[in-house]
């Protein structure tokens, strides 16, 4: 599958429990060899200790591997500009890299507005520190608030087997990577050969948008399920 623009294997490693230790150095460096693509930490994963063994064991991060971590967890008030500000500039020294790949708002803090929190995370993504943006523990409507915000490439919601709280999501983040409104102008070329939109804006990234709508092609299923 593709994670913004690179392609990885669709199983990855969640470090989580991850000790700094030289076992877990070379598991590090194992499990790469063995064609993991996708390596997750966060900032808050065993103290630190996460990150800084990602960073022994990849650096320099190798370019088929994308090294995703997280901040903005613990409690309220951790979503603040300043926090996550602190916490990025840790994230990126543990990592030992000039750049993160992907970057997760951990948790949407209560206290601080979900647009805050991600103009925080945006301003290193402007500065070339952060390639790609992500969310996580969100629904749909938290996920359409961020992209107003800054591009979203993923997001990490808990969901398996047994917890399906978030299947909506998983059907959103599905269709196309695409906004809403991309989606309802597809949908109007659909219906109809002879149909021709005319939406209005007076921003040309809007316009670019809409125009990119016209490579969206709806499958049957998706119709009937916009209905």
């Amino acid at each position: 599958m593709r994670v913004g623009d690179i392609d990885v294997a669709r199983i990855g490693l969640g470090t989580n429990r991850l000790m700094k230790t030289p076992d877990n150095i070379a598991f590090i460096k194992a499990a790469v060899a063995a064609g993991v693509q996708m390596v997750d930490t966060a900032h808050s994963y065993t103290g630190g200790q996460s990150e800084e063994t990602i960073g022994e064991a990849l650096h320099p991060f190798p370019e088929s591997c994308i090294v995703a971590t997280k901040g903005g967890i613990g409690g309220p008030g951790r979503g603040r500009p300043e926090v996550l500000r602190a916490e990025i500039e840790q994230s990126l020294r543990r990592l030992r890299t000039e750049i993160i790949d992907l970057y997760y708002l951990h948790r949407v803090d209560r206290e601080t507005p979900l647009e805050e929190s991600l103009g925080a995370i945006k301003e290193h993504r402007d500065r070339g520190k952060i390639r790609h943006v992500g969310i996580s523990e969100v629904g749909i409507d938290q996920i359409e608030r961020a992209r107003r915000v800054v591009p979203i490439v993923a997001v990490q919601n808990q969901y398996n087997l047994s917890e399906r709280k978030y299947e909506a999501v998983v059907d959103y983040c599905k269709r196309h990577r695409a906004t809403r409104q991309q989606i309802m102008l597809a949908w109007l070329l659909r219906r109809s050969p002879v149909m021709l939109p005319i939406p209005g804006t007076l921003s040309l990234e809007h316009l670019k948008e809409n125009v990119a709508a016209l490579q969206i092609d709806l499958t049957s299923a998706e119709v009937e399920a916009l209905r």
